[in-house]
């Protein structure tokens, strides 16, 4: 379980920058004076995108914004001694969960993404009190 546990962190951490390689995507070859990615001004060239672009930068910030309550939730549970089995199932639930926002982010389902950010916010929740052994 730790290995699960391990892992979704890892999916965590990489999951903004998996959203910025969408946004970026396909833009990266393609000459800045032709509209190309702007790596000199990155996020004023991402300010100006629009589309999936766009809602793909916005679910790199909103998972940032995400990561830090997750990985302190995670640790601190398992620092005051909750099941690192439960704590994991919770884990790769939440994971689950906030990249399905990322899909409805992408897809412009805006309220179906707030009910699933609202399911990984109480998942999330449920790591920092999982009952101690």
């Amino acid at each position: 379980m730790t290995t699960i546990l391990l892992l979704s962190v890892l999916a965590a951490a990489l999951m903004p920058i998996v959203c910025a390689g969408i946004a970026k995507g396909g833009r990266l070859g393609t000459p800045r004076g032709e509209g190309g990615f702007d790596n000199h001004a990155p996020r004023e060239w991402l300010a100006r995108q629009s589309g999936y672009r766009a809602r793909a930068n916005a679910a790199q910030a909103n998972c940032f914004e995400a990561l830090p309550f997750f990985v302190g939730a995670v640790a601190i549970a398992l620092t005051l001694g909750a099941p690192a089995d439960r704590i994991g199932m919770l884990a790769l639930t939440w994971v689950g969960l906030r990249a399905a926002f990322v899909a409805c982010y992408l897809a412009d389902r805006a309220m179906l993404r707030s009910a699933v950010w609202a399911l990984a916010l109480a998942v999330n929740i449920a790591i920092l009190f999982t009952p101690r052994h």
